[in-house]
């Protein structure tokens, strides 16, 4: 009997992780079921019927670079006649129809169990509005089916890119054998279970005369978090009556509403950071202030913002369960912004009822992604004219005053009272500065990370590009951030310790090999790979432990390119080179256009002294991208080392006058100037590069050097005055001033 009693439990807990299905929430959650019908949650995937297809299939066409595409009924299939993965038009019938608003996709089958993401959409917006019609997602970039976004290449395939969030429950279940998938979900569409979990055991604790429900009624998490906000007396903003206790709600929609990476399966109620790699507000994908740039999904921008930071959740602003608005026009912010102070002419300085007195064009500017999905910023920040007439950012006052200037925007704001913030301090200036290669940026952005006022994913921000600059993020805190509760923190003090000698960076960061957030272990994995394991006395099978869990997460998801690159460049760096060359090639056979992993093989062949193979891949590079600098750079260098120097000069030459940020490639064309005899030549580029990007070590070193060795003394004096000033504390620039002095105190 004792027996059959555990065995029923065991059989219990096993099924308590099961989905249900949104139909069985329905009979208790009658009044959250019918908001969440038909919201575009409900409708993000749904089986093609005369109903769901919103297109029109009455023998439309649609004709782009001589394809003509054709769309059309054969009984109750809805088929695509359009050129397929080999370029030949094929009949291609629709699987499931994608979103609805503010246009809908189809999902077309391939071999191997793929679906695809169709890259001619239907236009669902009223016609009146430029709607009803087919157009392509990406008319400028998309050339044939040899390109990786086409809707047969690799960025268009649904079992990669889109089936996590369109669906609940999804096992992607890819064989890298066979480069095929059996894709699995619970639910077609986004579920109640996609952001509570699975439902199984909360109906099991809800049972009558049960009074053990316990913590979130059996769910992983509770996501009710909207909080108590009062207005203190003559305050015009509510506060929170006690502090938002965790991120648990953000990270949940953040799963979906992020640009980030897989990290293995996906854990209900684990902080996003633990199952997925976000990507920080960096370019390309945002300016340099943390604007917008490509399409980022909410959640990067707005744990930015000033509304993070004071408390707020998603579902202050929008009802979780329709997705709607909580109130329309202004009246989602005048929940927390009294109306009678923020919507007036006196603050916004726009005629009532205009476009301008809208609290979201101001504060939210949007850009339009897909041609027609216009997606809001929703880091909620004060628009900065000055900015844009300093560093190129846009603006939400020339977003919609599009026939002025940026210098026209600031002279407005400034003729209204307004006064910004010193525009030269401000820390997108100094990432700007930082990018392009200017070290004294440095100190400012360690000002950055040492501000706890400051949020966290731009202090995360400014420790990645300290590190990424080869330089050191601020001592004094260092411990504090790596050990503190903030993962995003942690992950980025680990990444700012890439300029740190090994053996202090494993020291460091020992600890960290057992962190309790995937995203912190993975980053100390990509820190610490090159450590010699068979050299450590003790330590050693934890970094073991921690390079498999890495392999592990990396090849659960061996479908993605980008996946491939990065377990490539770690396989590298753990020297095992044939692991990595197959990483690589994999990459490449996944996206033949990935230049990344083609330059990284290109360098990894020529390490081998496999020149022919290297030149091969780079000169592939080329033919793919004719301007890229990398792989000019690299094929200079390439050819320089084989004694071809003319042509590696050439090459280097190309590469120096495409470079844009950064100065490395610059410099080497300087030095192999030089080396070539040209040493006028080669003062003339690194006086350039020191007039644009100033306080370089290397260039003023050279341009100390090759001002000496053309008899300009006093020149190459001045040089090493400027040098001593960049780096005060290093006592060999010391010692080059006194000699070029003559000796004489500098």
């Amino acid at each position: 009997m004792l027996s059959l009693v555990l065995l029923l439990l065991l059989a219990s807990e096993a099924r308590a992780d099961q989905f249900v299905g949104s139909e069985r929430c329905a009979d208790c959650h009658r009044a959250e079921h019918q908001l969440w019908q038909n919201s575009h949650h409900d409708l993000a995937m749904q089986e093609p019927a005369a109903d769901t297809v919103l297109g029109d299939f009455d023998g439309a066409t649609f004709t782009r670079r001589g394809v003509t595409t054709t769309f059309s009924r054969d009984g109750d299939d809805f088929i695509v006649h359009t050129a397929g993965e080999d370029g030949t038009l094929q009949d291609f019938p629709v699987r499931y129809v994608f979103g609805v608003e503010p246009l809908q996709q189809y999902l077309l089958p391939l071999s191997r169990g793929r679906l695809q993401a169709f890259d001619i959409a239907w236009d669902t917006r009223p016609a009146e509005d430029g709607g009803q019609r087919w157009f392509h997602l990406n008319p400028e970039e998309v050339t044939d089916h040899s390109d990786p976004l086409h809707w047969t290449g690799p960025y268009m395939n649904w079992n990669t890119r889109c089936a996590e969030c369109h669906s609940t429950n999804l096992d992607k279940r890819y064989d890298a054998g066979s480069h095929s998938f059996d894709t699995r979900f619970s639910a077609v569409d986004v579920g109640c279970e996609a952001c509570h979990g699975p439902g199984e055991r909360h109906l099991q604790r809800v049972q009558p005369n049960r009074a053990d429900a316990g913590d979130n009624s059996g769910f992983p998490t509770a996501l009710a978090q909207r909080g108590d906000w009062v207005f203190a007396e003559q305050g015009a903003i509510a506060r929170r009556t006690t502090p938002l206790a965790s991120n648990a709600q953000i990270d949940s929609c953040g799963r979906c509403h992020s640009r980030r990476g897989n990290l293995g399966a996906y854990h209900y109620g684990k902080p996003l950071l633990d199952t997925h790699r976000l990507a920080l507000p960096e370019e390309p994908l945002y300016y340099h202030d943390g604007q917008i740039r490509d399409e980022v999904f909410v959640y990067g921008s707005f744990i930015q913002s000033r509304m993070h930071q004071a408390g707020v959740v998603c579902s202050n602003c929008h009802e979780p369960h329709s997705l709607q608005l909580r109130a329309p026009g202004n009246g989602a912010c005048a929940q927390c912004h009294k109306a009678e102070v923020y919507d007036q002419p006196e603050h916004h300085h726009h005629p009532a009822d205009s476009p301008g007195a809208e609290c979201a064009n101001c504060h939210m500017p949007a850009t339009t992604y897909m041609v027609v999905d216009p997606r809001r910023d929703h880091s909620m920040r004060i628009p900065r004219p000055d900015l844009s007439v300093v560093m190129g950012v846009p603006n939400a006052c020339n977003q919609c005053h599009q026939d002025r200037d940026a210098q026209w925007a600031l002279d407005a704001t400034r003729s209204w009272g307004v006064r910004f913030s010193s525009t030269a301090e401000h820390p997108a200036r100094a990432l700007q500065q930082l990018t392009a290669g200017n070290r004294a940026a440095v100190p400012q952005l360690q000002d950055l990370v040492r501000n706890s006022g400051t949020a966290p994913v731009l202090r995360a921000t400014a420790l990645a590009a300290i590190g990424r600059a080869g330089e050191l993020p601020p001592t004094d805190i260092l411990l504090d951030l790596l050990h503190g509760s903030d993962p995003l923190l942690r992950m980025g003090a680990v990444r700012s310790l890439a300029g740190l000698p090994l053996g202090r960076r494993y020291q460091i960061l020992q600890p960290l090999i057992s962190d309790s957030v995937t995203s912190v272990r993975m980053a100390v994995a990509e820190a610490l790979a090159q450590v010699p394991l068979d050299q450590l006395d003790e330590g050693a099978e934890a970094l073991r432990a921690l390079f498999a869990e890495y392999v592990t997460i990396q090849r659960q998801h061996a479908d993605m390119p980008g996946v491939q690159l990065q377990l490539g460049l770690f396989l590298l760096n753990r020297g095992d080179l044939p692991a990595a060359e197959r990483a690589y090639r994999e990459a490449l056979y996944l996206n033949p256009q990935l230049l990344p992993a083609r330059l990284n093989l290109a360098d990894l062949l020529r390490s081998l002294q496999r020149e022919d193979e290297a030149r091969e891949e780079l000169q592939a590079a080329l033919a793919t991208a004719p301007d890229s600098g990398a792989a000019l750079h690299a094929l200079g260098l390439l050819e320089t080392r084989a004694g071809n120097r003319q042509q590696g000069l050439a090459y280097l030459g190309q590469a120096a006058a495409l470079e844009q940020q950064g100065v490395r490639h610059r410099y080497v064309y300087a030095i192999a100037l030089h080396d070539k005899g040209e040493p006028r030549a080669a003062l003339s580029q690194l006086q350039a590069i020191q007039r644009q990007v100033p306080g370089d070590e290397q260039v003023l070193v050279a341009l100390v050097n090759y001002s000496e060795e053309l008899g300009e003394r006093e020149q190459a004096l001045d040089w090493a005055r400027e040098l001593l000033r960049t780096a005060p504390g290093n006592p060999a620039y010391r010692a080059l001033l006194r000699r070029l002095a003559g000796g004489t105190r500098p």
